[in-house]
């Protein structure tokens, strides 16, 4: 039950934080708009590569830590419920900042390939992406992980990334989605922000009393 329970909060957590507007999210959405629905979904696909090396990454590099220093478990969970309320802060102060990203762009041909290389590059030259993925694998994983959860989250953590790019990729490709995202953009980043903040209050004050 314990390990259900971490699965689904990191999914919901990251699902979260992929919902929200960033550098992948304009990436994406300027793939579907100034090119074409398939590279929008080439690039998509390397989002979620991108989210598997991150996970991967974050899991080998926390289970060693805590192996070795038991106290950096509960030290984690508190700065990574911090670190997502902060996150949802920023999401929520930002939400009346416009996406530069422009309904009527030009076409434009790209190679599929390079699509995909510059979603994954997007992914995993941002600091900030390897950051909520320690924050949020430290604040809800167990001390001990099993082989099956392991595999588990990175089967998710791909669902999520490669998920939501491509509905973003196959919304934004058509006009009138489009114009509806970019008109109701506060409103969809304030609800993401206070969720975030509020999930983030909810890991520092487990934590504490832990």
């Amino acid at each position: 039950m314990q390990e259900l329970i971490a699965l689904v909060g990191i999914t919901m957590a990251l699902g979260l934080g992929a919902a929200s507007p960033g550098p992948s999210f304009v990436m994406v959405a300027r793939e579907a708009v100034a090119t074409s629905r398939l590279n929008a979904l080439a690039a998509a696909l390397g989002m979620g590569l991108g989210g598997v090396i991150f996970a991967a990454a974050a899991l080998l590099g926390l289970q060693a830590m805590f192996q070795a220093v038991p106290m950096a478990y509960l030290l984690f969970k508190v700065l990574g419920g911090l670190y997502l309320a902060y996150l949802g802060y920023r999401i929520y102060r930002g939400a009346r900042e416009p996406l530069s990203v422009s309904v009527t762009a030009t076409v434009t041909a790209r190679p599929i390939r390079r699509s995909f290389l510059l979603g994954l590059t997007t992914q995993v030259s941002n600091p900030k992406t390897a950051i909520v993925y320690a924050s949020v694998f430290a604040s809800f994983l167990p001390a001990a992980v099993s082989w099956s959860l392991a595999v588990g989250l990175v089967l998710c953590v791909f669902a999520v990334e490669f998920g939501w790019y491509a509905f973003v990729a196959a919304l934004l490709s058509a006009p009138a989605p489009r114009r509806a995202y970019l008109h109701y953009k506060s409103t969809i980043d304030r609800l993401a922000g206070t969720i975030m903040i509020g999930l983030g209050i909810r890991l520092v004050t487990s934590g504490a009393q832990s």
